[in-house]
């Protein structure tokens, strides 16, 4: 009996292990608490968590040592991680305004082979993501905790076709604008003025 508990977990053990997500290190701060003897420091770390395939999460630990501050920080982001619906597995599906505080961020969406043109906390968030071509600019706060808040409210706003038209009870090509086909008649009376 005993043996089959053990076994038990260590399956768990290493179903926990396996590597399914994803973690970046954003910032890492000493912090002191004044106490009657003096000071005593301990550290706070700021992670963001992602499965690069449409999850992400962020979360902050506080301890004595680094690595149990990054630890604690890892699984407080794993606990918060959010699905945000990308296009194409590359990109958003439209601009997008995220605020945190006085932290402001931009997130517009780009064309394939852009990359990610964006500053460095909210690099962080978009890489975990899957994202790979968007263009984001930060206003405002440059603190790295107001940043990737703000941009974690805006992602959470972000909507897809499919969401929509779920929403307004109709198909998702009666949402998406109809691509319009050019004919080859129009086509070559718009080449032959060029011509000339």
């Amino acid at each position: 009996m005993a043996r089959e508990d053990n076994n038990r977990r260590g399956k768990r053990r290493d179903r926990d292990e396996t590597p399914e997500f994803a973690d970046r290190l954003v910032a890492i701060n000493r912090v002191s608490k004044t106490v009657k003897g003096g000071k005593r420091f301990g550290f706070a770390a700021l992670v963001v968590v992602g499965d690069q395939k449409g999850r992400v999460g962020f979360g902050k630990g506080k301890a004595k040592e680094v690595p149990e501050a990054i630890r604690k920080a890892t699984e407080q982001a794993k606990r918060q991680m959010i699905r945000v619906p990308l296009r194409e597995g590359r990109t958003l599906h439209h601009d997008m305004f995220g605020r945190h505080g006085a932290g402001n961020v931009v997130m517009r969406t780009a064309p394939a082979g852009t990359g990610i043109i964006a500053g460095g906390p909210m690099r962080a968030v978009f890489e975990m993501l899957g994202l790979q071509d968007v263009v984001a600019k930060s206003i405002g706060s440059q603190n790295p905790y107001n940043m990737i808040r703000a941009t974690m409210d805006g992602l959470s706003k972000m909507g897809s076709p499919r969401n929509v038209a779920q929403r307004r009870g109709k198909k998702v090509s009666d949402i998406l604008p109809a691509r319009e086909t050019a004919t080859p008649a129009a086509s070559e009376e718009a080449a032959a003025p060029a011509e000339a």
